[in-house]
């Protein structure tokens, strides 16, 4: 069982960003050390408690998708965390909630690729019938399920601050288009890719984001975390019905919570409640075990 840990108390290594689950350390010049706390954000804002065991849950499913996806450039190292850490309590809150990886130059966007009809997207649709500049057919409901996926890309964030929707020409002005092209193109394939994986396992991934950074030869690669129930919308199939908001094992326990409450959605966040907390983690732990168990009938 591991630690919990809000923030990480590594001393030996210098710490190079605070994201809003994540602590990064330098590791010489070319490699980094991430290490997943179990700090929970929503709606861009850090909570002040933590969620026990969070951190490796994420750090599981994300080393279960770079592996799934093979032929995909990633940022892993086979560097050991021993040969990096070597006082005995750093190892101890670092080991299964982190990952050694190169030092990118990551892309300031984030691509979120969207097969249904939630969230963001879902009221920008209501306001304007497109998201993110791309029209989509009239009548469609809450949680359908899109023509063919679409990609919407984002800025990212620092702590603190709301990610803002961009349309594909804002991106293609910050990164280049044929940057912006190839990001767009592997995105969709990593999520059609990943749905179909899901798909037999029970789950519906509605929508997910990745991140991408450019090694020295400038080539693309894959990074951060994938696929993960902070990063993506997972639902159950079996409960999957369009017109509503259906049940969930990602943040959205806990964002329902959090829209009940008398809060602006700025920090400081509201203290999550043991039951919300645990509600939250339960469904991760789902995504867990239907993602990476045995194939369902």
């Amino acid at each position: 069982m591991t630690r919990t840990v809000f923030d990480t108390a590594i001393r030996s290594l210098p710490r190079i960003h605070q994201g809003k689950v994540r602590d990064v350390f330098a590791v010489g010049e070319d490699q980094l050390l991430m290490v997943a706390s179990d700090r929970v954000s929503a709606f861009d804002v850090v909570m002040p408690n933590p969620a026990p065991g969070k951190g490796a849950l994420l750090t599981d499913v994300a080393l279960f998708w770079f592996a799934h996806f093979q032929d995909v450039p990633n940022h892993l190292t086979d560097t050991r965390l021993e040969d990096v850490l070597r006082d005995d309590e750093e190892l101890a809150e670092a080991r299964g909630r982190s990952m050694l990886v190169k030092r990118l130059d990551a892309l300031p966007v984030e691509a979120v690729v969207r097969g249904y009809l939630i969230g963001s997207g879902w009221k920008d649709y209501q306001d304007s019938g497109a998201v993110c500049g791309i029209t989509l057919p009239t009548g469609l409901r809450q949680a359908d399920k899109l023509p063919e996926p679409v990609f919407t890309p984002a800025t990212k964030a620092a702590v603190g601050d709301h990610d803002e929707n961009i349309d594909f020409d804002e991106m293609a002005n910050r990164i280049g288009r044929e940057r912006a092209e190839e990001v767009r193109r592997v995105s969709i394939d990593l999520y059609q890719r990943a749905a179909a994986h899901a798909a037999a396992r029970g789950i519906i991934i509605a929508d997910t984001k990745f991140e991408f950074g450019l090694d020295a030869d400038e080539n693309l690669v894959l990074m951060d975390e994938v696929l993960t129930p902070d990063s993506s919308r997972f639902w159950p199939a079996d409960r999957y019905q369009p017109g509503t908001s259906p049940p969930s094992f990602d943040k959205q326990f806990l964002r329902d919570w959090l829209e009940t409450l008398d809060w602006d959605k700025t920090a400081p966040g509201p203290t999550l409640p043991p039951d919300v907390i645990e509600g939250t983690l339960a469904g991760y732990r789902e995504a867990r075990e239907r993602l990476m168990g045995p194939e369902r009938a």
